[in-house]
This record gives structure tokens, C-alpha cells and sequence, in this order.
């Protein structure tokens, strides 16, 4: 029988050791925490590497590669604390503050996560986000508030947003088994949009708290412009309408999306002699419509 614990920091590693290892480094340890680490079936052993670096880290092997789903899912069914903090590899802290997001968690029994202020690892460190706007009913696009600016202070207030990053969210334990893991039909992408939406359901809330900052090196692992990342975000944006959206509007949403954006991105993508990305985004769409019709 394992001990609970208050504070369980939840990361994946595929093919990323140098990242992992600079986030564990960032952490200081305490004997209320424990740090997981979910091998999503690296290359070269590199669960194995990180276990012998780090004797004090947890390390989960996965005999494949689960998505970010699939692999926090491992990570939090291994995890015994109260407060479960999900974290991509490519980030790291600075000045370790997450006690400031469990005061948040417990300052409402409706809030079920509480995600940090989130800054860019280079340069001068522009703001990522600082909380979302609302998904367009239309385009199933948002904005991360903030994003890019210079950070001169002016989002210190901590207030509700409709969705948390999958870069960084601290959770209540008891909320995730009153709504249930992460979606895994996602793969990749938009799994975090879902789950919020699935707490929101639920009855509770998300928060923005910039009491806490990390900083984020952003897609290290998929790459911004690679076939993988194209594939996901073609499929997945149409496969979150499936899930969420009322019949009332997804008609709307399925056309804008395959009357307009699928045929401008694979132009796009054609005049720029990306033939891989234009594949990639055809893929996406035909796996969602027979994701469909199943």
C-alpha cells in the first residue's frame, strides 16, 4: 500500500533526454513530492538513463508510444498525490512555486485545475499564455491570452479561463476520477481542449495563476512545421466538433473547416513545395472521416 503523497509532477519523455533531464533538474525535491517520469518508448533506452541518473525519480516504461494522452494517463494511474501536476519535458522552472497554484486549487471546491503563467525559454522570455479565450463556434480557433508579448507585468491577476495548456496543469486527484482520464483518441493535440471541456461539464472550474511561471522551449519533440504536428492538428480540430460540439453547430464548424481551410492549407502548402505537409493534411482529414463512419 503506497502513501499518498500531496504533490505527484507527471512528465513524458520520448526521445528527449536532454529536456527531461534539465526539468528534473529544476525541481527541488522534497519528501511530499514524487517525480514521474513516462518513457513513451524512446529510442536508445532512455527510461533506463533516467532512472539510473535520477534513483530518486519514478520512471514508467511503455512498451510503445501512447500520444500525450495514452502517456500522462500512465503517469497519473502511477501517481499517489493529492495534487497531480502535468508538465511537458521542454520546460523548466526558475523559481519553483507551485504551492501557489495547490493555494489556488483549495480556495474553491469548484476548482479542478490551475495552470501557470507560461513563458518562452528564449530571448526575453515573451508570455505564452496567460489563460485562453473562448473557442469560435466556426473556426475552433482561440487565443492564448498574451501571447508573445513582453512580460511587464500586466497579467498578475490569477483569473478563470475556459481551457488549461497541456504545457503545464496542476489537478485535483479527486476531480480526475470524478471526470475521468485524459481522451487518448487524440493522439496528439487538442486532448487538453476535450479535458477541459469534460471538467467544465462537470461543474468545475479552471484558473490562470501567474503566482507560478515556467518556461517552455515549445515542441521539441514534434517539431512546428514537421508532417506529425500537421496531421494532428488537421485531424484533431475536426475529431474535437465530433466530441464537443452540439448538432446545432458543427454543420457550421465541418464546413468551414472542409470547405475553406482544408483546401487553403493544402495550396499553401503546394506553392511552397511542401508536398509532405499537403500529404499530411489530406491524411488528416481522410483518418477523420473514417474515424467517423466506424
Amino acid at each position: 500500500m503506497h502513501q499518498e503523497c500531496e504533490l505527484s509532477i507527471i512528465t513524458i519523455n520520448y526521445n528527449g533526454l536532454e529536456d527531461t533531464c534539465a526539468l528534473i533538474e529544476s525541481i527541488p525535491f522534497n519528501d511530499k513530492m514524487e517525480v514521474i517520469v513516462v518513457d513513451n518508448a524512446s529510442k536508445n533506452d532512455e527510461g533506463s538513463i533516467i532512472q539510473k541518473r535520477f534513483p530518486y525519480v519514478k520512471v514508467v516504461q511503455s512498451e510503445k508510444n501512447l500520444g500525450f494522452a495514452g502517456g500522462n494517463n500512465l503517469g497519473i494511474k502511477a501517481a499517489h498525490g493529492k495534487y497531480l501536476f502535468i508538465i511537458n519535458n521542454d520546460t523548466v522552472f526558475k523559481d519553483f512555486n507551485v504551492q501557489a497554484l495547490v493555494k489556488r486549487l483549495n480556495s474553491s471546491p469548484q476548482i479542478a485545475i490551475v495552470c501557470p503563467k507560461i513563458r518562452f525559454a528564449w530571448g526575453n522570455n515573451p508570455i505564452q499564455y496567460a489563460g485562453y479565450t473562448s473557442l469560435s463556434k466556426m473556426t475552433v480557433r482561440n487565443q492564448a491570452i498574451g501571447f508573445s508579448e513582453e512580460d511587464n507585468g500586466q497579467y498578475e491577476t490569477a483569473h478563470p479561463t475556459p481551457y488549461a495548456h497541456g504545457a503545464a496543469m496542476l489537478i485535483k486527484r479527486e476531480a480526475i476520477d470524478k471526470v475521468g482520464l485524459m481522451p487518448k483518441c487524440y493522439f496528439l493535440y487538442y486532448e487538453e481542449l476535450d479535458w477541459s471541456m469534460m471538467f467544465t461539464r462537470a461543474g468545475f472550474q479552471i484558473w490562470y495563476d501567474p503566482h507560478c511561471t515556467i518556461y517552455h522551449k515549445e515542441s521539441q519533440a514534434t517539431g512546428q512545421n514537421s508532417p506529425l504536428r500537421t496531421y494532428y492538428i488537421t485531424r484533431n480540430r475536426l475529431l474535437l466538433v465530433k466530441r464537443n460540439y452540439p448538432a446545432t453547430y458543427n454543420w457550421f464548424a465541418y464546413g468551414y473547416l472542409l470547405c475553406v481551410v482544408f483546401p487553403k492549407d493544402l495550396l499553401k502548402y503546394t506553392l511552397h513545395s511542401r508536398r509532405d505537409l499537403a500529404s499530411a493534411t489530406l491524411r488528416g482529414v481522410c483518418d477523420f472521416i473514417k474515424l467517423s463512419t466506424q
